[in-house]
């Protein structure tokens, strides 16, 4: 079973989201909005497919990278999470939330072996 397909988003705590954003925007040509930046790719083996990967500052006091102390998370994309967050159980891996789904796709989080929070992304079709 193939598991993780991509990185689907650099999250990061800053001081000022806003201003990072405009930074960025400013002196290295993101085209960023409220929720950071997402840059588009192609499929390497199938280019009608067509995905994206996100950069978004947050807010240092925001806890949504909780419950790790760190003040990153990288989202990854992934087929089939059911399939894989059952595989990840019986593998001992600490599953934080139950897989919630919108219309962006469906999402879970989990803790790697350092307590970093890890965020796994199926994509919807249309999502990218």
């Amino acid at each position: 079973m193939k598991k993780v397909t991509g990185i689907g988003g650099i999250f990061f705590k800053c001081q000022d989201p806003a201003q990072v954003r405009e930074w960025y925007k400013t002196h290295l040509g993101l085209d960023t909005n409220p929720y950071g930046a997402s840059f588009a790719w192609r499929d390497d083996a199938d280019p009608t497919k067509q995905g994206s990967t996100q950069w978004s500052p947050f807010a240092e006091t925001s806890t949504y990278f909780e419950p790790s102390a760190k003040e990153f998370m990288i989202n990854y994309r992934v087929e089939n999470l059911e399939a894989l967050v059952a595989q990840l159980r019986t593998e001992g891996v600490t599953i934080l939330d139950e897989i919630e789904a919108s219309e962006y796709g469906k999402f879970v989080h989990i803790l790697d072996p350092e307590g970093n929070k890890i965020e796994l992304w199926e994509p919807a079709d249309d999502a990218g």
